[in-house]
């Protein structure tokens, strides 16, 4: 290849990077016009309606009263009544003992 030919190719190359430089500069340019001249409107959410005060009942828990313990109406009960049986037994597996070729032999004691 001769030395014409690499300089006419690196001309080509640069005016095509500067086209492409110029191309970009006036999109970005026409962006930032196209932002400035909009006017933005900004939506303005309503106000939350308030709820009516519940009715007063018997359930409601009770005032917590300063420098003791809270009192509650009702009382907390545990999530699950504890069940005897399942407290002899102990814990189960959650899986199934693996079959017998997928146990490794025990390691012998050094």
């Amino acid at each position: 290849m001769s030395s014409d030919d690499r300089r006419r190719g690196l001309g080509r190359d640069f005016l095509l990077a500067s086209l492409l430089v110029a191309a970009g500069s006036v999109l970005s340019g026409l962006s930032l016009i196209e932002i400035a001249k909009s006017n933005v409107h900004v939506a303005q959410a309503t106000q939350p309606v308030q709820p009516s005060p519940p009715a007063a009942s018997d359930s409601a828990p009770a005032e917590s009263k300063p420098g003791g313990v809270r009192p509650t109406t009702p009382a907390p009960e545990p999530a699950r009544p504890p069940d005897t049986q399942t407290q002899k037994d102990g814990a189960k597996a959650a899986l199934p003992p693996a079959p017998a070729e997928k146990i490794a032999p025990p390691i012998k004691d050094r």
